[in-house]
C-alpha cells in the first residue's frame, strides 16, 4: 500500500528546515519591517536615504523583470501580426500575379490590334485580298522553308498567288486543298523574286538561301554596290508579285552579290493575305506611222 501523502512535518527532516526557515524569514521580515517604521518615523532623512539604496539595488531587477513581462505579453500580439502580415502577403502575391496575367493579356492584344492595322493599311494599299488566313506553321529548321495558311481552293487560294504580311512579303502559294495552303517562303532556295532599290530604282533579284537570309543579285550591267540598311521592294517585273512591297533589307557591305534579311519573319506572324496574281499593265501598243498619200498626176 502506498504511503500516505498527509504526513506531520516531524516525520521529514526536510519538512522541519523547510518550516523552521518559514518562521525565521516571517520574524525577520517583521523585525525589518518594524525597524523601517520605526526609522520612517524618528529619522526620515536616514529612512528616505535607505529607501534610495534599496530602490538603487533593486531597480535593475525590476527592470529585467518589467523586460521579461512586456516580452511575454508581446507574444500573442506578434504572433497576431505575424499572421495578419503573412495573410497580407499571400493576397498582395496573388493580387499581383492575377495583375501580371491581365497585363500580359492587354499586352498581346494590344498586339494582335497593332498587326490587324498594319495588315488592314497593306490592305487598302494593295487592293482587294483573295482571303486573309492565318499561318499556322512554319518550317525554321530545314533547308526548305514552307508555311501553312488555314484557307484553301474553298476561299479562292489558287497555285501562284502571292502571300503578304504587315511587314512585307512572305511568300507565294506552292499548293492548295480544300482548307488549307503550302506556301514557299521567301527565304526557300527554290524562291527567286525582282525587286529594286527604294534609294535608286536598282534592279535585283532576291533569292533565297535556306537559313532564313536571303541573297540580292543585281541584275544592273554596272557594278552595284550595296550598303548595311538598304532596303529592297517588289519590282512588279513579270507579274506575280505586286509592286513595292518590302522585301529585305541589306545586313552588310558588299558588291553585285550581297546577304540580305527578309523583311518578315514567318514564326513571328499570325495573319497573311493572299493576294491575286499581279498583272502588270500591257505596254501602249505603237502609234502607226502615217503614210505620205500618193501623188495624183494631173492629166
Amino acid at each position: 500500500m502506498a504511503p500516505s501523502n498527509n504526513r506531520r512535518p516531524g516525520f521529514s527532516r526536510r519538512a522541519q528546515y523547510g518550516v523552521f526557515a518559514t518562521y525565521v524569514f516571517a520574524v525577520a521580515g517583521a523585525l525589518v519591517g518594524a525597524i523601517l517604521l520605526a526609522l520612517s518615523y524618528f529619522d526620515p532623512n536616514t529612512f528616505g536615504a535607505a529607501r534610495t539604496a534599496i530602490a538603487e539595488v533593486s531597480a535593475p531587477v525590476s527592470s529585467a523583470l518589467a523586460f521579461v513581462g512586456r516580452s511575454v505579453g508581446s507574444v500573442p500580439a506578434g504572433l497576431g501580426s505575424y499572421v495578419a502580415v503573412h495573410d497580407q502577403n499571400a493576397a498582395l502575391r496573388k493580387q499581383i500575379a492575377d495583375e501580371r496575367a491581365i497585363t500580359m493579356r492587354a499586352r498581346a492584344i494590344n498586339y494582335e490590334n497593332r498587326r490587324l492595322k498594319a495588315l488592314l493599311a497593306l490592305r487598302e494599299r494593295v487592293g482587294v485580298p483573295v482571303t486573309t488566313a492565318r499561318l499556322v506553321s512554319s518550317s525554321a529548321a530545314s533547308t526548305r522553308r514552307f508555311a501553312t495558311l488555314n484557307a484553301g481552293a474553298w476561299q479562292g487560294v489558287e497555285h501562284g498567288q502571292p502571300v503578304l504580311g504587315p511587314e512585307g512579303l512572305i511568300g507565294q502559294v506552292l499548293e492548295s486543298g480544300p482548307n488549307t495552303a503550302r506556301v514557299l517562303l521567301l527565304t526557300d532556295p527554290e524562291s527567286s523574286v525582282p525587286v529594286r532599290r527604294t534609294r535608286d530604282g536598282l534592279p535585283a533579284l532576291a533569292q533565297g538561301r535556306g537559313d532564313g537570309l536571303v541573297d540580292i543579285r543585281s541584275v544592273s550591267n554596272a557594278a552595284a554596290t550595296f550598303s548595311p540598311g538598304e532596303v529592297f521592294v517588289t519590282s512588279g517585273a513579270g507579274g506575280v508579285y505586286p509592286p513595292n512591297i518590302p522585301v529585305a533589307r541589306v545586313l552588310r557591305h558588299g558588291r553585285d552579290i550581297v546577304l540580305a534579311e527578309a523583311a518578315v519573319r514567318p514564326s513571328t506572324l499570325d495573319f497573311a493575305l493572299v493576294q491575286r496574281a499581279y498583272l502588270p499593265a500591257p505596254a501602249p501598243a505603237p502609234t502607226p506611222t502615217p503614210t505620205p498619200a500618193a501623188k495624183v498626176k494631173k492629166p
